[in-house]
């Protein structure tokens, strides 16, 4: 480990990125900047997100907590103010923090109950965002945008920078405040590439480096990018970088929903009835038919996918190069990873929600750091995305807080340890308790149980990787729920309590 002085962090993320889609380990995709990460890091295979939905899984990076802890357990929901983050403590320490990107910790409508930053119209009260950049949930700087491609939601920070680059137009490159989509827009945005959001967070993140650096200050800093989430629009070239064609296209397999859960087998129907799921207008993230995606056009939102992921590969690189060229690169530990992943087919399913495939809950996840992680090395070590505050504090020789629930990774990135935790949760939950799942994850399985439920899931990830055969209620398989669910209901109780000194004669 480079002992020289504290070590900084830089967390990158991507927004709903499948694991299976970094080229070192998949040749249908090009990524040469996170190729060069594993080449130079380590990289995790069984790393997973604590919700496979934004806001929550984002919650726990900063805080340490699982959703059902920190409160924001679902998109529309709210982190507290008052929730303790990694970057308080750090700054406590003497670094400086920051993020630029999307944060997503608070809703896009205030009410009586909650006041949101990031809600309308605020969201787009430039004179505002023009003067404010924290702090903000532990960070004493920020840059924000709330946006996926061409979504109405466009203001904050990004906003502002357009302008400042001398796009004036920039309106017209997104939709108009009624947030209806373009029918015409697929596949190729019109944004040049000069202005899209992730050369906006390359040269802000960059800028903000040069300062650390020319300050000698230890920073924590989080670049935080949109892309892959849909909609599918990316700028030229990268919308015709991949011929859909050629990509191998996942897809259901015949019979593979008959043993699961109904809301499984109703995404196969034309027009399923989900109306006893839904719990607000818009009803609940991914319940809707999943038929209506013909073949071609299913290779075409994989083609454009894979060219979001290399496009933003590219901006990745402009932050480790800068890096690099400010002699930071040996003293700064890098993490890659995203918030969760992401359906373009499998099961037969198509963006998120609360079906705890593999597909959502597992996560791309390399950790870089010269001289104290192995380059060049994949692990199995499992990891949660909970896990970053606790580990991240350690490394600043920091003490990891009681409350925290994720444990230090610290001795297995290090490659002292074999493995720091022997198993996963995570959790899916919509208000107020209609869609509400907890899935437990070990070495080899994992069982699903649902609130109220006797149905659930359960998967052997040695024997089916492609979890096509639930073992609910196959009758050999009982023994083996009834050891899950114990396992999953001591899991779920959490840390032993501190040993408690005991008084002779109290």
């Amino acid at each position: 480990m480079n002992n020289k002085k504290k070590p900084n962090i830089l967390l990158i993320t991507s927004d709903q990125q499948h694991w299976d889609t970094i080229g070192a380990f998949n040749s249908e995709i090009k990524t040469p900047n996170l190729d060069r990460l594993v080449r130079e890091g380590t990289t995790f295979t069984r790393a997973y997100c604590p919700n496979p939905t934004c806001t929550p899984s984002r919650s726990s990076i900063i805080t340490g907590l699982y959703p059902s802890q920190h409160g924001a357990f679902s998109i529309g929901s709210k982190l507290s103010e008052e929730c303790k983050t990694v970057g308080d403590h750090l700054q406590e320490a003497g670094y400086r923090t920051s993020l630029v990107g999307k944060a997503h910790f608070q809703p896009l409508k205030s009410t009586e109950e909650v006041t949101s930053l990031e809600a309308y119209p605020l969201l787009q009260d430039l004179p505002f965002w023009k003067e404010f950049h924290g702090p903000f949930y532990g960070f004493d700087h920020v840059e924000l945008a709330r946006n996926h491609t061409n979504e109405a939601h466009v203001g904050q920070h990004y906003a502002l920078w357009m302008e400042e680059k001398g796009c004036a137009n920039w309106r017209d490159y997104f939709l108009a405040p009624t947030g209806t989509m373009a029918p015409d827009e697929k596949y190729t945005w019109a944004i040049p590439e000069e202005y899209h959001y992730n050369s906006w967070i390359a040269e802000r993140c960059n800028a903000l480096l040069e300062g650390y650096k020319e300050n000698d200050e230890s920073f924590m800093m989080w670049a935080s990018f949109f892309d892959p989430h849909h909609p599918y629009l990316v700028p030229q070239p990268w919308d015709t970088m991949y011929d859909p064609d050629k990509l191998t296209l996942p897809a259901v397999a015949e019979g593979e929903h008959d043993a699961n859960p109904p809301h499984f087998r109703l995404t196969q129907e034309e027009n399923p009835d989900f109306s006893s799921y839904k719990e607000t207008e818009f009803g609940s993230v991914g319940y809707h038919s999943h038929i209506g995606i013909g073949e071609q056009e299913a290779r075409r939102n994989m083609a454009v996918y894979f060219g979001m992921v290399s496009m933003m590969d590219k901006y990745i690189g402009s932050i480790l190069d800068k890096l690099d060229e400010l002699g930071l690169a040996d003293n700064t530990i890098v993490v890659f990873t995203t918030d969760h992943g992401h359906f373009y087919g499998q099961h037969g399913l198509h963006d998120k929600g609360g079906f705890h495939y593999e597909d959502v809950l597992k996560l791309p996840f390399i950790v870089r750091y010269p001289g104290g992680v192995a380059a060049g090395k994949t692990q199995a070590a499992m990891q949660s995305l909970v896990d970053l505050s606790p580990t991240f504090l350690d490394f600043a020789g920091l003490g990891v807080p009681r409350a925290m629930s994720g444990v230090s990774q610290r001795g297995v990135w290090e490659g002292k340890s074999s493995a720091a935790r022997d198993h996963i949760i995570c959790e899916y939950r919509m208000q107020p308790t209609k869609v509400h799942q907890k899935t437990y994850v070990d070495k080899r399985y994992k069982i699903t149980v649902y609130y109220g439920q006797t149905y659930g899931e359960i998967f052997d990830l040695q024997e089916d990787p492609g979890e096509l055969r639930n073992l609910w209620d196959v009758p050999g398989a009982q023994p083996l729920k009834m050891e899950l669910l114990m396992k999953y209901i001591w899991a779920e109780l959490g840390k032993e309590p501190l040993p408690i000194p005991r008084v002779a004669g109290a």
